[in-house]
């Protein structure tokens, strides 16, 4: 993977079970439109307001041909719509960020 779409999202607090729930459903439709799904995350310290997701890309041009696709999906209108009809979602930033090499998906080691 070469991009990454990093994604920030400013949350209702008091909606953070709605969030998870709308994060867990892109886990099935963002990997059949075509999106590697790095994950969805949840502020735990600090910050209770701010969640991330992150989704992998061979190129730009993968990432328009998944957007093609997600908006094809009935699904994954589906639950757009449920994030626009419950307004948990705040505010939504985008960036799209280059893979350093050798450093994506690296699994953590035991010291020797």
């Amino acid at each position: 993977m070469n991009i990454t779409c990093v994604i920030r999202y400013e949350i209702d607090p008091f909606q953070r079970d709605a969030f998870r729930a709308y994060a867990e459903n892109w886990g099935s439709i963002i990997p059949r439109c075509g999106g590697h799904l790095v994950g969805y995350f949840l502020p735990h310290e600090g910050s209770n307001n701010v969640a991330w997701g992150m989704i992998a890309f061979d190129s730009l041009a993968a990432y328009e041909r998944y957007r093609a696709r997600l908006r094809a999906d009935a699904e994954g209108r589906r639950n757009f719509d449920m994030a626009q009809q419950q307004r948990f979602i705040l505010r939504e930033e985008r960036s799209f960020v280059e893979n350093v090499a050798g450093t994506f998906g690296v699994p953590a080691r035991e010291a020797a």
